[in-house]
């Protein structure tokens, strides 16, 4: 796996699911990270694993997934990104902010710089427009 934008789009998944999870309810297990995903336990094994070496994460005691700073900083990175996708799909796709987020989070990894930086300019364009409306 390779950190920043070049990370694999399953990687990217892994690891902003277990920040949002965390962020939810607190400790976060990989049963939770594999209901959340739908994929089956034994995969979510193998990447936890992979995430462990990589030094992303840890599996405490119980099982219990906790991201280091390295895997913090990263996931909070790829969460950031998702959400303005996300808003920007709402904003301009009238769709509903669950459908908005689960496109985004496909989208991210493939997405441009400068689509990326195109997105959050409309956002704040729109946002100022508003603010002045008010």
């Amino acid at each position: 796996m390779q950190t920043g934008n070049n990370m694999l789009l399953s990687g990217r998944i892994y690891l902003s699911t277990i920040y949002r999870l965390k962020k939810q309810g607190g400790r976060v297990r990989s049963v939770e990270v594999a209901r959340e995903l739908g994929y089956t336990k034994p995969s979510i094994s193998r990447a936890i694993n992979n995430f462990a070496k990589e030094g992303y994460l840890t599996v405490e005691r119980g099982g219990i997934l906790t991201l280091s700073k390295m895997g913090e900083k990263e996931a909070a990175d790829i969460v950031k990104r998702q959400d303005i996708i996300a808003k920007f799909l709402v904003m301009t796709c009238d769709i509903k902010p669950e459908k908005a987020l689960a496109d985004a989070t496909g989208m991210e990894i493939h997405m441009s710089r400068e689509t990326f930086r195109g997105m959050k300019n409309f956002i704040k364009q729109v946002e100022a427009l508003q603010s002045e409306g008010e």
